[in-house]
């Protein structure tokens, strides 16, 4: 070794060794996990502590009560039914005997209103009925005839005689009245001729007559067909009347034929003319397009013979135009039946009956009030009702919460009015008609009361709805409930705190139930009688931890969450649900 060579002391070693980076971190290292050791059974201490630094011990006993997981909410009485009495016809009031404040039954007539505007809409009613009546009666005689003529296509005459002139021919459209032909019958003519009066009154319809013709002197047989009940006057001053006889045509007799005739040796006072005994026009009663003619002038026919013949798809047009007319008037008939009906239930409307039993509030309209006449409104608001057989209030209930809210649950009310009397509701109904705001949503929940007392409309109470309730149940106040769902008994053979667990105490896992805002229900681990030890960091009520859990922000309940888990109190429920995020006895976040 050189001799210059420098001698390393012991302290420029340990110098070089720290001038290390992995050595300093290290010794930081150490450093910490020394402090851990010695600070950390301090802290606890200090979190947890034990009844002897305090001085003081509260215990409970393990008792039977009744538990109750509740929710509770605000709002304003109201009425079962609230109805309004409105009318739906106008006129005067003439009668309503009722003041406000009675009571009254469903049914009871509260107003009767003068019915001389509707009894005219009857009669109008009445009148339009009739018409309509009898326009569905001709349209249905329509139809029948129709039916009738357009049962064959055939048009067939209801004359015997000769065709004068004829008028149609196939391929024309005819309507009703349309002039078909001229037909006339001279076979057997008809002479008219005056007998005195005396005479007249002798002869009747039937008697045989002789006819001797002006021109010829031939004589004719001829039977009296009629005889005139009318006197006139002829050439001379004389009194006469008219007799009808008829006469074979034997082939000459014509218009311009005179004659005169005697009845039973009783001589015609002058001579009379002759004419055919048919001479008329034939005219249809039908409308069709023609598709032939079966006559010609000149031919004979004779009752129902065929004239012409109808094309068959108009004859179905105008069947068919028939019976659309009686649809329509058939139609006509029950809008016109149904418009009466109407009018006459209308009248019931006249009288004013309670649509409910209840008590009236307000009285509107009174005897002598016109009806509509003031806004002219058909409709008019004329009294109040309420039903106070029972009333309702409606609570608002956080979605969170709303779940657990069942038609049937109890509700425990108190009115603001009424101090110190509790009545009794029970839920109806839970609307899913929800609303929103300020980031939360709330549904409607229905609480009915049917034992009211004093309660009025209108006045302000406080439900509490009792969400599960657990009689007789075995219980501890909820600041003996530790976590891990452990709870301390007291056990004078213990003389020392063990893990934390106070001296005179052992430590017991229980199976919890029922949670309220102040006592847990014990399903196994306890027995009635049994002392358990209360933390002195916790308290009931406002002086629990956030979210009204015992100890901190969610300390010491068996499986609170944030939210879950914790006693019920205001609106929020109250039974165990999730993992905790407390710890033990005054534990916090």
């Amino acid at each position: 070794m050189d001799d210059k060579q420098t001698k390393r002391t012991p302290f420029a070693f340990i110098k070089t060794i720290f001038q290390k980076k992995w050595v300093r971190v290290l010794l930081v290292l150490v450093i910490l996990a020394g402090a851990a050791y010695v600070i950390l059974p301090r802290v606890i201490a200090f979190r947890q502590p034990s009844p002897e630094d305090s001085g003081t011990v509260r215990t409970a006993t393990v008792e039977r009560r009744t538990i109750e997981s509740s929710m509770t909410g605000s709002s304003t009485l109201a009425a079962l039914d609230t109805y309004e009495v409105t009318a739906t016809v106008t006129g005067d009031v003439i009668e309503a005997n009722f003041e406000e404040g009675d009571t009254v039954e469903k049914g009871d007539v509260l107003y009767r209103i003068d019915t001389e505007d509707a009894d005219e809409q009857i009669e109008t009613a009445q009148t339009n009925l009739q018409r309509m009546q009898d326009r569905y009666n001709d349209a249905l005689e329509d139809y029948n005839e129709a039916a009738q003529t357009y049962e064959s296509l055939n048009y067939t005459c209801e004359e015997s005689g000769y065709i004068q002139t004829l008028y149609i021919e196939a391929g024309d459209t005819i309507q009703n009245g349309t002039k078909i032909a001229d037909i006339y019958d001279d076979r057997t003519m008809i002479l008219k001729v005056p007998f005195l009066s005396s005479y007249a009154q002798q002869i009747e319809s039937g008697m045989q007559a002789q006819v001797t013709v002006s021109e010829t002197n031939e004589t004719l047989s001829g039977t009296v067909s009629s005889v005139s009940a009318m006197d006139q006057t002829a050439n001379g001053g004389s009194i006469v009347r008219t007799v009808e006889i008829q006469v074979a045509n034997p082939g000459g007799l014509s218009s311009s034929s005179t004659a005169s005739a005697s009845v039973d040796g009783m001589p015609c006072s002058g001579d009379g003319t002759f004419s055919p005994i048919l001479q008329a026009e034939i005219t249809a009663d039908c409308s069709g397009e023609i598709a032939a003619v079966t006559i010609e002038e000149g031919s004979l026919v004779g009752v129902g013979d065929t004239l012409f013949t109808l094309d068959s798809d108009s004859v179905q047009d105008q069947l068919e135009n028939v019976k659309n007319a009686l649809d329509t008037a058939q139609e006509n008939l029950e809008d016109a039946q149904t418009q009466l009906e109407n009018q006459q239930e209308r009248l019931g409307d006249y009288e004013i009956t309670a649509p409910i039993s209840g008590q009236i509030i307000s009285k509107i309209s009174k005897v002598g009030d016109t009806l509509g006449a003031s806004n002219g409104s058909s409709t008019n608001t004329m009294a109040l009702i309420y039903d106070m057989s029972a009333l309702t209030f409606e609570m608002s209930v956080d979605e969170m919460d709303i779940l657990d809210v069942q038609a049937g649950q109890e509700v425990e009310v108190t009115a603001d009015a009424l101090e110190g009397q509790t009545f009794t509701g029970v839920v109806t109904s839970v609307s899913l008609s929800s609303s929103y705001s300020n980031g939360v949503t709330n549904y409607p929940v229905t609480v009915r009361i049917d034992d009211t007392g004093d309660l009025l409309p209108g006045m302000n109470v406080t439900g509490k709805i009792i969400i599960e309730k657990s009689e007789n149940a075995l219980s501890i106040p909820v600041e003996s409930l530790l976590r891990g769902n452990q709870v301390y008994v007291q056990d004078d053979s213990v003389t020392e705190s063990v893990d934390g667990v106070p001296a005179g105490f052992r430590a017991v896992e229980v199976e919890t139930g029922l949670i309220s805002t102040d006592y847990v229900e014990i399903l196994s681990g306890l027995e009635e009688g049994d002392v358990v030890y209360i933390d002195s960091t916790t308290s009931t009520g406002e002086n629990t931890g956030m979210m009204g859990m015992p100890g901190g922000m969610g300390g010491g309940m068996p499986s609170g969450g944030m939210s879950g888990g914790m006693p019920s109190g205001g609106m929020s429920g109250g039974r165990p649900s999730g993992g905790g995020m407390g710890g033990g006895p005054g534990g916090g976040f």
